[in-house]
């Protein structure tokens, strides 16, 4: 599939975006449900409501971010781009997976291997979340710094005059 240069190959932010947003309205709807106290959704979510509430309010965050680096248009590289994606996908479903298994949401680990895993899940989301939008953040920091002359819209607005054509 052919890139549109309008996404300035960002493409897959638009779509990760498009699929986190859809993600925190469910699960926003999935708050009604626990709050009418629907069986169905207390029975997948037996956890705090407000880890749900994280986890709506995460994948929003996300949703947002990842809408700002796209609009800014500046190329970031593939690596960038799917840690952010993914990334912003794991640490949000952190919150819903402390929902929906309690035995997460405690000080002490989960017994045998499930606390090792989340706690290794947990490590991986923050270290590729971190990495996707440090990244990006510095390379739209460095984009905001260069001094060439075609980046320079100083004069974008300047009507033509005799003196400066």
């Amino acid at each position: 599939m052919k890139q549109d240069p309008r996404h300035a190959g960002n493409v897959v932010l638009l779509r990760g975006a498009c699929l986190w947003l859809l993600a925190a309205l469910a699960l926003a709807w999935c708050l009604v449900g626990l709050d009418f106290g629907v069986p169905f959704v207390k029975a997948v979510f037996p956890g705090k409501f407000t880890r749900v509430l994280q986890g709506h309010i995460d994948f929003l965050l996300m949703t947002a971010l990842i809408l700002g680096f796209y609009a800014a248009k500046i190329p970031l590289p593939v690596t960038v781009r799917w840690a952010m994606v993914i990334g912003a996908f794991t640490n949000s479903s952190l919150f819903v997976l402390q929902g929906a298994f309690p035995v997460l949401d405690g000080p002490t680990p989960a017994p045998g291997l499930l606390g090792p895993a989340f706690l290794a899940y947990l490590l991986a989301s923050l270290t590729l979340t971190s990495y996707g939008f440090g990244k990006a953040a510095v390379t739209l920091l460095r984009s905001t710094l260069d001094q060439t002359p075609a980046a320079d819209t100083s004069r974008a607005f300047v009507t033509p005059t005799s003196d400066n054509p």
